[in-house]
């Protein structure tokens, strides 16, 4: 099977919100080929109109990197139909298995063609913020390699943010939370991100660089999730929430 073949099959997966198996149990793939699929996947969606408007960060929890045999994060790309406003509807029926967990957010202030560090990141960075990342698999019962999951966009399929606030806002050791019906599900510290959020975004130009992508203005990166990620069910309200940031809503119809 071509990457082609298995991009097509994943996007119709995502598109018609119907599940897949994996195709790492009968097909085998590197993670050179997995990248090379999640693009191919990823220009069906802006071939159909859709605007890459930024990337997300997975693997950002080093138990989770352990527990996945895995050394380095994986990242996925953003579109800007993925992007639903805070205190709006989230449609269940567009995805398949859908999980919610908060994040923090970075807006890009300018082009980034090299790898940035911790001491100048800032420089490139315009703002920060709390969010909402609905992750959902497109294999089978949520279960895939790591060759599957980057293949599939990192189970990347939906975002909300809240208020844009200045880079200077503090977003390191900060508490978060992720809120079902007012009901919490889970909370943590955002250094629980690869120990500082802003490590996550420094990564974030390294990947990009390494794949010979340009990070532009104006572009969103996901830092990665402070909590495990939790199921959400139609008529929820679900909402994440971090100290200094605000919060961000969705109501699930």
């Amino acid at each position: 099977m071509t990457n082609d073949a298995i991009a097509q099959l994943l996007d119709a997966a995502a598109h018609t919100a119907s599940p897949t198996e994996q195709f790492s149990l009968s097909h085998a793939f590197d993670l050179k080929a997995a990248y090379d699929i999640q693009k191919l996947s990823i220009q069906k969606r802006i071939d159909r109109g859709e605007t890459l408007i930024g990337y997300k960060m997975g693997f950002t929890s080093k138990a989770k990197m352990e527990q996945m045999g895995v050394h380095d994060l994986i990242w996925g790309r953003l579109t800007d139909a993925m992007f639903y406003e805070s205190h709006k509807e989230l449609p269940l029926d567009k995805f398949i298995h859908p999980r919610a967990e908060p994040e923090i957010a970075f807006k890009v202030s300018k082009d980034i063609n090299s790898e940035l560090t911790l001491h100048n990141a800032k420089d490139y960075v315009s703002h920060v913020a709390v969010a909402i990342e609905i992750i959902d698999s497109r294999y089978q019962n949520f279960k895939f390699s790591l060759e599957d999951v980057v293949a599939d966009n990192c189970s990347s399929s939906a975002f909300s943010l809240g208020e844009w606030m200045p880079v200077t806002q503090n977003v390191e050791g900060i508490l978060m939370s992720m809120v079902f019906d007012d009901v919490i599900m889970g909370s943590g510290n955002s250094n629980a991100i690869l120990d500082n959020p802003w490590a996550s975004f420094v990564a974030s130009t390294r990947l990009a660089l390494q794949n010979d992508v340009v990070m532009r203005a104006g572009d969103i990166v996901l830092a990665g999730a402070a909590t495990s990620a939790a199921h959400i069910i139609k008529g929820q309200s679900i909402s994440a929430h971090a100290d200094g940031l605000g919060s961000v809503f969705l109501d699930v119809v």
